[in-house]
C-alpha cells in the first residue's frame, strides 16, 4: 500500500477518464453507432431495441453486484477490472454473430454500473479532507464520453465507415486511455470508505431508517425522467425537422451540456443542503423534458438537449455525496442501491412509451404524453426532496432552524 494518495487533479482526471470509458463507451456508445449498424444492414430496429434493453438490464445487475462486492476488496482492483472488461466487450462487438451481441451489451451494462459506483467512491474518498472543490469534475467523464463518441461516430459515418469499424475504434481509444490512467488506480493510504462530506447527518447523530428508501425513490425518478428524452429525442427531432443537417447534433450537445453541468456543480455553495441542489437540478431537467413537447423546432430541441444534459451528471455527483453523508459506513453498497434504483427507472422508460403509443391516435401525441409524464416524474422527485428536508433536517438545517426560533 502506497504512503501517499495521488494529487486531487490527477484523481479528477483519472476518475473522469474512467467514467468516460465506463459510461460514454460501455453505456452510451451504442446510441451513435446504431444508425451505422442499421445502414450496414446487420441490425434492425427490433433487434436494436433488444440490445438497448440488455444494456439497461445489465446496468441494473451491475448496480446490484456492486452492492454485493465484499468490503475487503480494494476498489482500485474493481475499477481496473471494469476498464479491461469494457475494452474487451467493446472490441468483441466486431464478432459477426448477432446472437452474441445481446450478451455483450448486457455485460457492458454490468461493467459500466460497477465502474460508476467504484470509480465515484474511490475518487471522492481520495478527495476527502483535501479542501479541494473540484470533486464534481469527476462526473464530466460520462458527458465527455457521450459528446466525443457522438461526434466521432458522426465523423465516421460521413467517411462511410462501418459500424464494426466504429466499435474497433472505440475499443482502441478506450484501451489507450485505460493505459494512461492505469497507474493512478493503485492502492492508497486512504481507504475508499473514507467519509468526505462531514460527519453526523442529524443533530441527534442518528439517521432515520426511512430516509434512505425515500432518497432512493427520488433518485430513481431521475432515471425515468431523463431516459425518455435521451432515448427518443433523435426520433422526435426527425419528425419535427425532417432532413435537417442538425439531426446528429442533439446527442453530442447533450453530452457537452453534461460536462458543463458537472463543472458548474463544483461552484455551488458547500454550506447549503445538498438536497436543495438536487431540487434545482430536477426542476431544470423537468423544464428541458417539457420543452421538447411545446417547442419542436431546431432551437427548441437544442435548448431541450442542453437543459436535460446540464443536470445529468451533476445529479449523480450530488446524490453520491449525499449518500456518503447518510450512510458513511460501506457507502459503496448504498451507492450501488442508488444506481440500481436509477437503472430501474431507466428500464421503465421505453416500455412506458410503448404502452402509451398503443393507446393514442398517432406517434406525435404519444411522444408528447410520454415526455409530459417524464417531466412530471422529475417534479415529483423534487417534491420528495422538499419533503425530506422538512422531515429529516440535516444538522446544519437544525441549527439554522434553532437560531430562527430562539427567543430574543
Amino acid at each position: 500500500m502506497s504512503k501517499h494518495s495521488p494529487s486531487p487533479y490527477v484523481v479528477v482526471l483519472a476518475g473522469s477518464a474512467s467514467l468516460a470509458i465506463a459510461m460514454g463507451v460501455g453505456r452510451f456508445a451504442f446510441t451513435p453507432i446504431l444508425p451505422m449498424m442499421l445502414h450496414d444492414g446487420v441490425l434492425d430496429l427490433s433487434r436494436a431495441g433488444r440490445l438497448a434493453t440488455a444494456n439497461y438490464v445489465g446496468y441494473l445487475v451491475g448496480a446490484l453486484a456492486a452492492m454485493a462486492v465484499p468490503k475487503r476488496w480494494d476498489h482500485t482492483f474493481v475499477i481496473r477490472l471494469t476498464l479491461v472488461a469494457t475494452v474487451l466487450l467493446t472490441a468483441l462487438m466486431l464478432a459477426p454473430y448477432a446472437e452474441a451481441w445481446v450478451a455483450l451489451r448486457f455485460l457492458a451494462g454490468v461493467a459500466s454500473a460497477i465502474g460508476l459506483v467504484f470509480t465515484s467512491g474511490w475518487c471522492l474518498a481520495q478527495l476527502s479532507g483535501t479542501g479541494s472543490s473540484i470533486g464534481s469534475a469527476i462526473f464530466t467523464g460520462p458527458g465527455a464520453g457521450i459528446a466525443v463518441s457522438g461526434l466521432a461516430a458522426s465523423g465516421m459515418s460521413i467517411l462511410g465507415l462501418s459500424g464494426h469499424t466504429a466499435w474497433l475504434i472505440f475499443a482502441a481509444i478506450s484501451a489507450t486511455i485505460s493505459g494512461i490512467i492505469w497507474k493512478t488506480f493503485s492502492e492508497s493510504a486512504k481507504p475508499s470508505d473514507a467519509y468526505s462530506v462531514g460527519a453526523p447527518t442529524r443533530a441527534s447523530g442518528k439517521v432515520p431508517k426511512s430516509e434512505m428508501p425515500l432518497f432512493a425513490i427520488a433518485y430513481g425518478l431521475a432515471g425515468f425522467g431523463y431516459i425518455v428524452t435521451a432515448t427518443y429525442l433523435p426520433v422526435i427531432a426527425k419528425n419535427s425537422i425532417p432532413g435537417s443537417p442538425l439531426l446528429t447534433v442533439f446527442w453530442p450537445l447533450f453530452g457537452v451540456a453534461a460536462v458543463v453541468g458537472s463543472l458548474l456543480a463544483a461552484r455551488v455553495p458547500h454550506s447549503a443542503d445538498v438536497r436543495l441542489h438536487l431540487i434545482a437540478a430536477y426542476l431544470v431537467q423537468a423544464v428541458g423534458v417539457g420543452l421538447s413537447v411545446i417547442w419542436q423546432d431546431a432551437f427548441g430541441l437544442a435548448l431541450s438537449s442542453v437543459l436535460v444534459g446540464l443536470p445529468f451528471t451533476a445529479i449523480s455527483f450530488f446524490a453520491m455525496n449525499e449518500v456518503r453523508r447518510i450512510r458513511s459506513s460501506h457507502h459503496a453498497r448504498y451507492m450501488g442501491l442508488l444506481t440500481a434504483v436509477f437503472a430501474i427507472g431507466q428500464i421503465m422508460g421505453p416500455p412506458a412509451v410503448g404502452v402509451i403509443m398503443r393507446h393514442v391516435v398517432n406517434v406525435d401525441v404519444g411522444f408528447d404524453l410520454a415526455l409530459a409524464v417524464a417531466s412530471i416524474a422529475l417534479v415529483v422527485g423534487a417534491a420528495i426532496y422538499v419533503a425530506m428536508i422538512l422531515l429529516f433536517p440535516s444538522e446544519r438545517n437544525a441549527r439554522t432552524v434553532g437560531r430562527s426560533v430562539r427567543p430574543t
